[in-house]
């Protein structure tokens, strides 16, 4: 395991990455979610790794975890960036030739914008909670947590897995309560999408509906497995673990 720091777009960027044990296996790469980082996916990915034998990337992006902070605040474009700049770079930095990117939120959202670019090559997406447009209970949850962040020990709490825990959140924040960031939309993305896919979502998912997941396997090219969990929020991983480590362990041995 090596944990280190890479330069991208003369930024620094923290990273993790777990050597793999089987030749044949493809590597993983783990995009966090909005507030999220390296240490925030805990020992998800190291268990999925010593159960697949895949070499495994976890980075932080910019503005969180131990990663450069935001020199700027995020514009309703932060997602493309992130998928057709940024990961791209880290690939070719990295010399990561084919892939499976595992995103969760807006993780998944930069997995399927760049998977839909069709300019570099993907084994598959595993998903956890994609965004493809905004939905009012997103916007209604992400105004909630923007009062948590003010009125509870948010920040204190976020302070354990960032560096700079107020960057991290009002970057997030900020751009997703702008009144222009309720027109965007990556379906456009999707019908160029032609590798396998596993998306999961729960049914208690307070920042998105399972319409984003129908959305998501009604346009897209290629085979699409949904795994919707009972008992589940936001985060499967967390809330659902074991659920959702099968899920993932059969999905992988399918593409090997």
């Amino acid at each position: 395991m090596t944990d280190g720091r890479m330069t991208i777009q003369g930024r620094r960027l923290e990273y993790h990455w777990i050597e793999p044990a089987k030749t044949a296996a493809p590597t993983l790469i783990f995009l966090h979610e909005g507030l999220g980082s390296v240490g925030m996916w805990k020992d998800f990915p190291a268990r999925l790794a010593a159960t697949t034998g895949c070499g495994t990337l976890i980075y932080s992006r910019i503005g969180h975890g131990k990663s450069d902070r935001l020199p700027a605040p995020h514009q309703v474009d932060y997602m493309h960036v992130q998928a057709l700049e940024v990961l791209p770079e880290i690939r070719a930095h990295l010399g990561l030739g084919e892939p499976v990117l595992v995103g969760h939120s807006d993780g998944g959202s930069i997995a399927l914008i760049h998977a839909g670019a069709a300019r570099w090559p993907v084994k598959g997406l595993i998903l956890e909670a994609p965004h493809v447009f905004v939905e009012d209970v997103s916007v209604a949850s992400i105004a909630q947590a923007k009062a948590a962040y003010r009125n509870t020990d948010l920040p204190q709490k976020l302070g354990r897995y960032h560096e700079d825990p107020d960057g991290a959140f009002w970057g997030w924040n900020d751009i997703w309560l702008h009144p222009e960031f309720r027109n965007w939309n990556i379906e456009g993305f999707l019908p160029a999408i032609r590798c396998p896919m596993l998306a999961i979502q729960g049914f208690d998912d307070e920042y998105g509906t399972m319409a984003q997941l129908e959305a998501i396997e009604r346009q897209v090219s290629g085979p699409v497995e949904l795994v919707k969990l009972a008992d589940c929020g936001h985060s499967p991983h967390r809330d659902q673990p074991e659920a959702t480590l099968q899920a993932m362990l059969r999905f992988i041995g399918r593409l090997s």
